[in-house]
């Protein structure tokens, strides 16, 4: 396929992404944004994660933190802690970096056209902090098809069950048969404060993300 073919449909596919992504935003609700500077992250940050979620790097294939990581749980923005990915849409895809099928809701996911090298893909990050976490791809497994290619350095997990985390159906539902939850089920916001980054895995640079 050439570049002149190439940049069309990464376009369709970002629109595509963009409008999955979205489908369960509210009309009118503003998502609650975590912004600090440069020197307050770097604070916060090791040297590599700095590096990944403030200044859109990747890290290295393979030798990175949780590319073999098969324990269930929950996989949090390392800078503001808010729940993503579960253990529940984690799959091997071989590519070196962990790879899901789905968000754990997509509202708290954002994308956008990334044209930084010569193939153009599609970068996720953050809702909440826009911190950078990978590029999603369209040869997922079902039931989306999508593959969300994160680095590790810019995710924390937390082990433990995976109960009230599973990512969200792919389809709608009617309002008609959407239900309140109950209290006693509803989050807290996220946190404001970064939570302790942990260090990740030393490792050389990879290309192929």
């Amino acid at each position: 396929m050439t570049r002149r073919v190439l940049v069309p449909a990464v376009v369709l596919f970002g629109a595509l992404v963009s409008t999955t992504l979205a489908w369960s935003q509210e009309p009118g609700v503003e998502t609650r944004k975590v912004k600090k500077t440069d020197a307050e992250w770097s604070k916060l940050l090791t040297p590599l994660q700095f590096s990944v979620t403030r200044r859109k790097a990747t890290e290295p294939a393979f030798a990175n933190r949780y590319v073999a990581n098969h324990a269930k749980g929950t996989y949090t923005c390392i800078c503001c802690g808010i729940p993503l990915f579960s253990s529940q849409a984690k799959f091997e895809s071989g590519t070196g970096w962990p790879s899901f099928f789905q968000p754990i809701d997509p509202k708290r996911i954002q994308s956008a056209p990334d044209n930084h090298t010569a193939e153009a893909r599609i970068e996720v990050m953050c809702m909440t902090c826009d911190s950078h976490l990978g590029h999603v791809f369209d040869d997922g497994p079902p039931p989306t098809g999508l593959r969300f290619c994160l680095n590790s350095a810019a995710l924390k997990f937390v082990p433990g069950s995976t109960k009230g985390t599973a990512p969200a159906k792919s389809k709608s539902r009617s309002k008609s048969k959407a239900k309140a939850a109950p209290e006693s089920e509803k989050t807290d916001p996220p946190p404001v404060n970064a939570p302790a980054p942990e260090k990740p895995d030393d490792g050389k640079e990879s290309k192929g993300k």
